[in-house]
């Protein structure tokens, strides 16, 4: 069991990384929802995220999407951000909203399609140059629908050689992290669908490259877990994109669905010793909050992750392991139980007042007006949304 001042320590060193689009207007694939008060821009969208980092004291840097977050000044950009107490983090590029896409991005069979890609992703690593950001994150919709459609393995070979010419671009404080997705918008085939194939991806392509997992893209039953223990122990973990899924890829706010198996996700990163910001895991959000309020969704997600890395540092990891040596299978399982069942919202309420914060950071954010303040505030242009 952690002692609490080094539990405590570990909780404010802790950082989450929110999502600049999770505060844009988003939807379901037959209705967006739009909100009062969404951006309009990217400097906006850094506003509302440097509210949620005031607030929890846990939410140091904000993920751009490029283009949604395309501006014409990017060190004015990161320079606004450090205006407000936050920083640029990942840059995520975007090769799946432009119609010369529809078969596929670094895996088209085109080679000119493949071209203009390859040159956005080195873009975006432009753009890291720029805002001062170590991390580029890829994902790709590149699939088949149909048997026949395309040669599986020459998309892979392609996939290949794009990444290679991606990684050598990279800067000597960069590294590139490598999405996977079972499925969707891509039917047969995907090209990059599960762990194992980011993970010899980025074998490959050397120790700047590694993986993320999104907690939404997994087969049912996925034990995830092991997946985070097989990547830590190989250093091949870059990070997390964290949500919640009923069914598939729903992006419902992290610990939603099951919080038991974000509490096992993060007992694997604790007994690692891979908490620290040392260790190079990037804790991100990856949600859409398409029918409750952005903020307060968001504030509650970064709370959700510190309950469950709370109730982690909790586990009396000696007693662990000796029943576990032992082979006392319920004797460990009481122990693990124990931790997860131990109520921890008390104890992180003192240590926010401990930090000058509010014990409550959503009914702190509800008293302090900003949502009537943006309301108001942000009439007039296009609110931002996905694609914008």
């Amino acid at each position: 069991m952690t002692d609490k001042a080094t539990a405590a320590a570990a909780i404010r060193r802790m950082g989450v990384e929110t999502a600049s689009w999770a505060y844009a207007n988003s939807g379901t694939r037959f209705k967006v929802f739009p909100q009062p008060g969404v951006p309009r821009d990217p400097y906006e969208k850094i506003d509302d995220a440097a509210v949620v980092n005031r607030l929890t004291g846990a939410a140091p840097t904000v993920a751009l999407h490029i283009p949604w977050d395309k501006v014409d000044d990017y060190d004015r950009l990161a320079k606004h951000a450090e205006g407000q107490g936050v920083r640029i983090g990942a840059i995520n590029a975007n090769v799946f909203q432009d119609d010369d896409y529809k078969l596929g991005s670094v895996c088209h069979p085109d080679p000119g399609v493949r071209r203009k890609a390859t040159d956005h992703l080195l873009e975006c690593i432009d753009i890291m140059d720029a805002t001062g950001s170590d991390t580029l994150k890829l994902w790709f919709a590149d699939g088949t629908n149909y048997p026949g459609q395309d040669s599986i393995r020459a998309r892979q070979d392609r996939l290949a050689e794009c990444l290679r010419e991606t990684y050598d671009r990279l800067g000597e404080r960069q590294r590139l992290l490598l999405e996977y997705k079972l499925f969707e918008p891509s039917f047969y085939t995907t090209d990059v669908p599960d762990w194992g194939t980011s993970y010899v991806h980025c074998l490959e392509l050397g120790p700047k490259a590694q993986v993320v997992i999104d907690t939404g893209h997994h087969a049912p039953g996925t034990n995830i877990e092991f997946i985070v223990a097989f990547l830590l122990r190989t250093g091949k973990l870059g990070g997390f994109d964290f949500n919640s899924r009923f069914y598939a890829d729903d992006d419902l706010m992290v610990g939603a669905a099951d919080p038991f198996q974000l509490f096992r996700i993060m007992h694997e990163i604790v007994s690692a010793d891979a908490l620290a910001p040392e260790a190079g895991i990037a804790f991100m959000l990856d949600q859409c909050h398409n029918i409750e309020p952005k903020i307060p969704a968001i504030i509650r997600s970064v709370l959700n992750v510190q309950e469950m890395t709370a109730k982690a540092l909790n586990i009396d990891s000696g007693a662990l392991a000796d029943a576990q040596q032992s082979g006392d299978v319920l004797k460990a399982n009481e122990i693990f139980m124990d931790a997860f069942y131990t109520d921890v919202r008390p104890w992180l309420a003192e240590l926010r007042e401990e930090q000058g914060l509010d014990p409550d950071p959503i009914a702190a954010y509800h008293r302090s007006g900003y949502a009537e303040k943006i309301a108001a505030d942000r009439v007039g242009g296009q609110q931002a949304g996905w694609g914008a």
